[in-house]
């Protein structure tokens, strides 16, 4: 027997469905969205600064909103084009450096492993004139199907290319404007909240809030001792590009992977490049060694986690689970999106305690 609905109930299914059909056009949209999503975690970060410079009043001038956007958006983008000027000049330092070491070590590991492999009845040699000689006679071999492989992969490369110009160009617009309108955009989207859920939302917005400034303060804190960590540990070791590579492991690792991959490649290179034995390298595994142990078991389970509420094991479990799910993103975005899946659950689990599905 069909029960008739209410006009509220039917209000509630189409707007249910409204905002159903909303979500799937965003997941569709999903590329085109990119650069307005990083725009708007930019935005997110950034925004305390631009309140306190648009609070801010020098005699009788006060510092307008605009104003206070464009200075908070330039020390931002000085940021990072100081940290871009940090790395480049160890990679134009390096990369020449171990061009002219290639040969030597190809003759080094020609006469360890050459011997070998004849004894194997594999007559090859791996030193320069070698390796030229195998990559020639591929070339020769197989021309056309490497030729119409670079030219899928160049018009591949190409349009990813265009792509991450378009995004990059797009982010400082989108973040001006967010930053601009941050306040009557977030009052609009309060504004949208049915009235009958609007004080419990505002609460859970709030404790979001906390939470997601929590994290960003032991993210920074984390970054601040690894930087002073990597950097202490290669001047110990006696190398010379300790400072700039210290600083870049440090700074990159709100970057899972990246910022210790990175600094360890360089860490590497130079340890060939300085060291004529294997010291070097020997040290660069054993200081990003027991880097990664620390900031895995101790930096980041107690300074981040602690702070956002999530034990070493849910710390861990959420990077394992968002990588999963929503790769490299995910792994980038896994404790901020831990928090508030946490605040919506410590909800959740207090309204089942006390509905009368539990009580009765």
């Amino acid at each position: 027997m069909a029960f008739p609905l209410s006009l509220e109930q039917k209000q509630t299914a189409f707007w249910i469905a409204v905002w159903g059909a909303f979500l799937l056009l965003l997941l569709a949209l999903g590329p085109v969205l990119t650069p307005f999503l990083a725009a708007a975690i930019l935005a997110y970060a950034l925004n305390p600064g631009v309140d306190r410079l648009d609070h801010l009043r020098f005699r009788r001038f006060d510092v307008p909103r605009p104003l206070a956007v464009l200075l908070v958006m330039v020390l931002f983008f000085c940021a990072l084009a100081a940290l871009v000027l940090i790395v480049v000049p160890v990679l134009q330092k390096e990369i020449p450096l171990l061009q002219a070491q290639i040969p030597a070590f190809l003759a080094k590991l020609n006469d360890l492993l050459g011997p070998r492999l004849q004894e194997l009845g594999v007559k090859v040699r791996l030193d320069s004139a070698g390796i030229k000689k195998i990559v020639s006679q591929q070339m020769a071999s197989s021309g056309e199907e490497i030729w119409s492989a670079v030219l899928a992969s160049a018009r591949v490369g190409g349009t990813a290319v265009l792509g991450w110009i378009a995004t990059v160009v797009l982010i400082p617009v989108v973040l001006f404007y967010l930053l601009l309108d941050w306040h009557p955009m977030l009052a609009r989207i309060a504004g949208a909240v049915p009235r009958r859920y609007i004080g419990r939302t505002l609460a859970m917005a709030n404790e979001v809030d906390t939470l997601l400034a929590q994290y960003l303060r032991g993210q920074l804190l984390v970054m601040l001792v690894l930087a002073v960590y990597y950097s202490v540990g290669l001047m110990i070791a006696g190398f010379d590009v300790a400072l700039p590579v210290g600083i870049i492991t440090g700074l990159l690792v709100f970057i899972p992977y990246l910022g210790f991959g990175l600094g360890l490649v360089l860490a590497l290179i130079a340890a060939v490049l300085q060291f004529a034995d294997w010291s070097g390298v020997v040290a660069v595994a054993g200081i990003y060694g027991l880097g990664q142990l620390i900031e895995g078991f101790f930096l980041t389970p107690r300074l981040v986690g602690e702070r956002i509420g999530l034990n070493p094991l849910a710390v861990i479990f959420a990077l394992l689970a968002f990588g999963q799910l929503f790769g490299f993103v995910g792994v980038l975005l896994a404790l901020p999106a831990s928090a508030i899946l946490m605040v919506a659950f410590k909800h959740l689990r207090r309204h089942y305690l006390s509905s009368s599905f539990y009580n009765a």
